[in-house]
């Protein structure tokens, strides 16, 4: 599996819902290629995001490479929803399972690469055991639900860890950050190591001045001299 990827991840979910199709042609424009799609259930946490109906036609246009973040109890019943939309990337969270490996089968039953959600209070040992069987661990850096949170430090000894893991094993899974992830955080995280920096209101739906691509190139010049 490519490494080091150093890619830009869009959270679509962040993005003007009035004006979807634009959004989708300026990141384009803007040079990314990969979209974050977070699907939430109300419960797991406290808001509602991205029904199958409205990530469908994004999917299928493929012009993106689609991880869909499934922040939701009962993932089984997600899976079920989701997976069938042929998305790159399926991701739920270890908090919500007892049986992650029956999850991580029922995900690549669909040809589906299956990922690994982990939040900020959750120690890392709780996915250990599963990481020779994922694409993809999600690295929460704040709690799942809502954009604007503050960054949480405590993750970066996570990502430690996780890169020493992975650095034991054949399979490597692609490491996913996402929260409040902008020019300063994404210094102290490709200090450490991680494959794809998911970026919202932080770094590029927001009013700052500049173009996404402006947006864009700025957040990828530093992970260039971090290469």
């Amino acid at each position: 599996m490519e490494q080091n990827m150093n890619r830009i991840v869009a959270s679509i979910m962040c993005g003007d819902p009035l004006n979807l199709a634009a959004e989708l042609n300026d990141l384009e424009a803007a040079g990314i290629d990969w979209l974050h799609c977070d699907v939430m259930d109300g419960k797991f946490v406290n808001n509602l995001a991205m029904a199958p109906y409205v990530l469908e036609p994004i999917i299928k246009i493929n012009r993106f490479t689609t991880d869909i973040h499934l922040a939701c109890l009962n993932p089984d019943q997600y899976i079920d929803m989701f997976a069938p939309l042929s998305p790159d990337y399926l991701t739920f969270h270890i908090e919500t399972t007892s049986d992650p490996m029956r999850l991580i089968e029922h995900i690549h039953h669909f040809g589906v690469k299956a990922g690994i959600a982990i939040s900020p209070s959750t120690p890392l040992q709780a996915i250990v055991p599963y990481l020779d069987f994922v694409e993809l661990v999600l690295v929460m850096t704040v709690n799942p639900g809502f954009a604007g949170q503050a960054f949480q430090r405590n993750v970066l000894d996570k990502l430690v860890q996780l890169n020493l893991e992975l650095s034991k094993r054949e399979n490597k899974p692609l490491i996913e950050v996402d929260g409040n992830i902008y020019s300063e955080t994404v210094k102290e995280i490709s200090r450490i190591g991680a494959d794809l920096y998911v970026v919202g209101t932080s770094a590029l739906f927001n009013q700052k001045p500049g173009t996404y691509r402006k947006k864009t190139m700025e957040l990828e010049n530093i992970l260039t001299k971090r290469r």
